[in-house]
């Protein structure tokens, strides 16, 4: 799978050039949070089907959720981070991918796990990924998303680049407009680090 916007999509091209230091500090599971590694394994136990780890970097979340006996693939806007993965975890599927148009069928996935791969995108934009994500999942198909918990469509300096907060709220808003409903908000307070959250829903 291949998408021309990865290459002319500037978020892609500043992680692609920094794609093997994030690697060296990002990219295993047992550098996430504690918090994080339960979050995520214990939600993905209830998706039924195929999961979906958009967005997944250089694939640690894929294959951490494979090595559990997930039905998992991963999809990344950046080229470097796919062939990491591709090198890393030889038995896995990854490609180049886009929220904005996923090539999934109508209801063909049981899960997307969305962990901090929404955070660049613009605020008018999205609404439109959260509609095609809806449109990817079959009914009761569960989406787990994790953001920056603040002041909605709050831009600011990201370490790659400019990302956005978002409230736990607008967040919840959202996802009810698009056909989900939202089973539970989890926050986090951990400085220096930016607050977080983390939204649980499934597709109605």
């Amino acid at each position: 799978m291949s998408n021309p916007h990865a290459f002319e999509n500037p978020v892609s091209a500043a992680y692609g050039a920094r794609a093997a230091e994030y690697t060296r500090l990002l990219g295993s599971v047992d550098d996430m949070h504690p918090l994080d590694r339960s979050r995520i394994t214990e939600w993905a136990m209830s998706v039924e089907g195929r999961l979906l780890d958009l967005g997944c970097g250089p694939g640690h979340w894929t294959a951490h959720l494979a090595h559990h006996g997930v039905d998992a693939h991963g999809i990344d806007l950046t080229p470097e981070f796919v062939r990491v993965a591709q090198q890393r975890f030889p038995e896995l599927a990854f490609a180049v991918g886009d929220a904005r148009s996923l090539e999934a069928g109508d209801g063909s996935l049981g899960g997307v796990l969305s962990w901090y791969s929404l955070i660049h995108a613009e605020p008018r934009d999205l609404d439109a990924q959260l509609r095609e994500i809806a449109r990817v999942l079959s009914p009761g198909g569960r989406l787990l998303v994790g953001f920056f918990d603040g002041p909605a469509d709050e831009p600011f300096e990201h370490a790659v680049t400019t990302a956005f907060t978002h409230s736990p709220q607008q967040f919840r808003e959202m996802l009810g407009a698009v056909g989900f409903d939202v089973i539970d908000v989890e926050r986090r307070q951990n400085p220096p680090a930016r607050p977080h959250a983390s939204i649980s829903a499934i597709r109605v």
